[in-house]
């Protein structure tokens, strides 16, 4: 009886472990670390030289990053009034930049 209770102990305590590590599917993306928005930062000012590199490598670093639901209501406001295909193609160039 007591081996019997032993096993169930520990197979429950395998089970809670492997849950708490597991990460859920529907799990929003990480926040960017500031190594990594550096890192994107210094390719999107790629060429740049001098006070531009700085001014621009400033700019970027101190910039809010931005949601996806956000960036879609901003497309969606800049974009308002076209129709059909412009506007479709229009919400695909917005939301890709």
């Amino acid at each position: 009886m007591k081996s019997l209770f032993t096993a169930m102990l520990l197979g429950t305590a395998l089970c809670v472990a492997q849950a708490q590590t597991a990460a859920p599917a529907s799990a929003p993306a990480a926040k960017e670390t500031q190594q990594e928005k550096m890192a994107r930062c210094s390719t999107e000012n790629k060429g740049k030289k001098g006070d531009e590199y700085k001014a621009a490598q400033s700019k970027c670093l101190s910039a809010k990053q931005e949601t996806q639901q956000e960036k879609m209501a901003r497309c969606s406001t800049e974009n308002k009034g076209k129709k059909g295909d412009e506007y479709k193609a229009a919400q695909s160039a917005c939301l890709k930049g």
